[in-house]
């Protein structure tokens, strides 16, 4: 679905992405883990263009999106984002930030799009919260909203990028159980997260980033219990 090709990325004199190549094949769980300042949200940032790179072509569904004649905006209808900041409009009603895309994209007409969002919502336990504003939410109810607007405009994957690191404690299960029923509905997702357990759970697989390259990638059991360099290996020791 995803072929990444010597993606590199520059800001300023620092390599935050360093020659980079990867595949995301339709109904991969691929869970990106790694240090601080690895390049891990840039990389998930690039997928979609939110970050330019300087060099290097994404291939989306067989097309280029690094091209200058592709058309980003209709790509990214396809290409789902979830931020760590909810990025809820706060002046519109839950309902409203839902149905705002499908809406102004013409993919749906105002019915269709406030049907599918009363049904989403229930599917999350969150219908009564329709006619609520952000502001009288919980960062938990707040990241599964912006999960669920996602979700309306029905993408092919879901890029999270550190979804559940701006949630107090008790609040990041609900999020996490979400996504783990899309990763079981076989929703094809790339999640940059600080959730171990999650890794282990969900992923199909796992990638380590470090210093702005991918410095491992297997199964969740390799990487866990078989990691093979010493740098990964630090890793793991300091964060399970």
């Amino acid at each position: 679905m995803i072929e990444v090709k010597h993606l590199t990325k520059r800001f300023g004199n620092n390599v935050i992405l360093n020659d980079i190549s990867q595949t995301i094949q339709n109904g991969e769980k691929i869970v990106i883990i790694g240090p601080s300042g690895a390049g891990k949200s840039t990389f998930l940032r690039c997928l979609n263009l939110l970050e330019e790179p300087d060099s290097g072509n994404i291939i989306f569904d067989g097309t280029d999106i690094t091209d200058k004649n592709t058309d980003i905006n209709k790509i990214r209808r396809k290409m789902g984002m979830v931020f760590q900041h909810f990025n809820l409009f706060p002046h519109l009603t839950v309902l409203q930030n839902i149905t705002l895309a499908p809406v102004m994209q013409k993919l749906q007409t105002k019915e269709q799009a406030d049907e599918q969002a009363m049904q989403l919502l229930e599917r999350i336990g969150l219908a009564d919260k329709a006619a609520a504003y952000p502001s009288s939410l919980s960062g938990g109810q707040k990241q599964r909203i912006a999960i669920v607007r996602t979700l309306a405009m029905n993408p092919d994957v879901i890029l999270f990028d550190e979804p559940t690191s701006a949630l107090d404690p008790e609040m990041v299960g609900e999020v996490l159980s979400l996504m783990k029923d899309l990763a079981q509905e076989g929703m094809t997702m790339a999640v940059v997260t600080h959730e171990m357990g999650f890794a282990r759970e969900v992923a199909t697989r796992v990638l380590f980033m470090d210093s702005g390259i991918i410095a491992e990638s297997g199964t969740p059991q390799q990487i866990f219990e078989n990691p093979q360099s010493e740098r990964l290996k630090q890793f793991l020791n300091a964060v399970l």
